[in-house]
């Protein structure tokens, strides 16, 4: 794990009033669904030394995905909500870092492709966790104590999980897009009107994550949606420049 993680989950439980204990159990679940994981030497090789673009379902996705299309090579590392209208346009994610709350049929589509599932157990997804049957390439991941199969790279929501992932296995450059941490939610999060308070909130927890994680990756940082700390705001005409 990375260092201080302990203490940033700790965190989490409190303000979210969470349950470790639930959330061991539905990694203990994940980790027995997952008999077979995809190897971690498979994800590495995607990622290490290379530039990745994550993509999140913010308000400015819609903007970003006309520029995404031109940038067909590039490693995708998408947060479930993107999936849906990134498969819609012609757009294949290299890697898919969800908690199974995205388009389920979206989901299952690209799980039966050559894309790496990075799956996360926590405790209101228990339900859920069967759909990690239907992806060909999975690995299983929890924000407590890893073991097994199941490992913890760090991270919250899948936004900010798809950052931690690809700092742990030392992109060079991280490049976001769709990536927002305002007060309105993109129309592709699913979010409902009850839950609104609640993703805000996780919202800005994920951006207080992401500006600590900046102070200790070794990857280079950048983004093309909203300002974040740590991470260098350039303009997609910037793209060509920062890639090469």
């Amino acid at each position: 794990m990375i260092s201080g993680w302990n203490k940033r989950y700790s965190e989490i439980i409190r303000e979210f009033k969470y349950s470790e204990k639930q959330d061991t159990e539905s990694a203990v679940i994940l980790d027995s669904i997952l008999r077979k994981t995809v190897s971690i030497k498979k994800i590495k090789a995607q990622i290490k030394g290379k530039t990745v673009f994550v993509i999140g379902a913010g308000p400015s996705l819609s903007l970003a995905i006309p520029v995404l299309k031109n940038f067909k090579k590039a490693v995708k590392i998408v947060a479930d909500s993107a999936v849906k209208p990134l498969v819609e346009s012609g757009i294949k994610p290299d890697i898919v870092v969800t908690d199974l709350d995205g388009d389920e049929h979206s989901l299952i589509k690209v799980g039966k492709t050559n894309s790496i599932f990075v799956v996360h157990a926590h405790g209101d997804n228990i339900a859920k966790l069967y759909l990690a049957e239907n992806f060909k390439n999975c690995i299983g991941t929890t924000q407590s104590k890893p073991f097994k199969n199941i490992q913890n790279f760090g991270g919250f929501t899948d936004g900010d999980r798809a950052v931690f992932l690809a700092s742990h296995f030392d992109a060079k450059k991280i490049i976001l897009f769709g990536m927002d941490f305002g007060k309105k939610i993109g129309k592709h999060s699913q979010t409902k009107v009850s839950e609104r308070k609640t993703k805000l909130k996780k919202l800005r927890k994920s951006k207080s994550l992401l500006e600590w994680l900046s102070e200790k990756t070794r990857s280079q940082l950048f983004t093309t949606s909203s300002p974040i700390r740590g991470f260098e705001k350039i303009s997609y005409s910037d793209l060509d420049i920062i890639i090469t």
